[in-house]
């Protein structure tokens, strides 16, 4: 019989301000309960049926919103900007703060993300080892231009630097244009940008040596990659898996057969069935 599923929504306020809504499904007595952080300019409401899969399987999920997009109560542009420091330090931390207050019978918690989502993951985990037990991982991978194949490791350098010029010279990055992410922070696109370019995690403004606290963590690791995706292939995902080399990590990539559906970037959110399946059944549970 599957579970009793509750549907949430809760306001989330972070300390400088800044306003959004956590969707969140519940089942009843989670075994598990993991906060999703979405790819660069997908809003949380895009993740529901990946959050429906993981409650019928015991598993609570609480989708974080990205600032300036969704239900956030900013938007990117001129007089408005920010970074990778205001998600690590002020939106991510309350998102975690919230989940713990909705649930009663606290589970261990994981976090976890989809592409962007996933290394921003990987960097809140280093800089707050204690706010979760584990580390999942999908379509994602580190942006470092070396990581990559060719041909896309000539081409990536040039698109590494017109990119951040573009969102510094318009106030914000135009992605719904030009086919890369949404209305984007010039902050986060410089953010970005530099560890496509370097390979080094770091960000504007934040006291904190991302590198060596990566280097630290311990918690399981559970990634799954798509075989045909271009925006995050493997020599991606294992640039990033690298900057935890003590974490314990598993990965497995799926084809379209596995899958389910087009093994790309995106696919799999509307049909996530196969993917929930590979992550819970891989070993090194929290």
């Amino acid at each position: 019989m599957s579970p009793v599923v509750s549907t949430l929504e809760t306001d989330v306020r972070a300390d400088d301000g800044h306003r959004w809504r956590l969707l969140a499904r519940v089942p009843q007595a989670p075994r598990q309960a993991l906060l999703w952080l979405p790819a660069l300019g997908v809003a949380a409401r895009h993740y529901l049926a990946f959050a429906d899969a993981l409650a019928q399987r015991g598993v609570a999920v609480f989708v974080h919103e990205w600032r300036g997009h969704g239900s956030s109560d900013v938007r990117a542009g001129r007089g408005c900007d920010w970074g990778y420091r205001e998600l690590l330090l002020h939106d991510l931390p309350a998102s975690q703060a919230a989940a713990r207050r909705l649930l009663l019978n606290n589970p261990p918690h994981l976090i976890g993300g989809h592409s962007l989502g996933g290394q921003l993951a990987c960097c809140r985990l280093a800089m707050a080892p204690d706010t979760a037990a584990a580390l999942w991982l999908v379509a994602s991978g580190a942006p470092y231009w070396r990581s990559f194949p060719m041909p896309q490791r000539l081409l990536l350098p040039l698109a590494y630097r017109f990119l951040p010029w573009l969102a510094r010279t318009r106030g914000a990055l135009p992605g719904r244009r030009i086919g890369f992410g949404g209305n984007e922070a010039a902050g986060v696109i410089r953010d970005w940008a530099r560890t496509a370019l370097s390979g080094r995690y770091a960000a504007e403004g934040l006291d904190v040596d991302l590198e060596a606290a990566m280097s630290r963590v311990i918690r399981p690791v559970r990634a799954v990659l798509l075989a045909q995706d271009w925006l995050a292939p493997r020599g991606s995902l294992d640039f990033l898996l690298a900057r935890m080399p003590a974490a314990p990590a598993q990965a497995i990539c799926m084809d379209a057969h596995a899958a389910g559906t087009r093994a790309d970037h995106y696919a799999w959110m509307k049909t996530p069935d196969a993917v929930v399946d590979r992550l819970l059944a891989q070993p090194g549970s929290a």
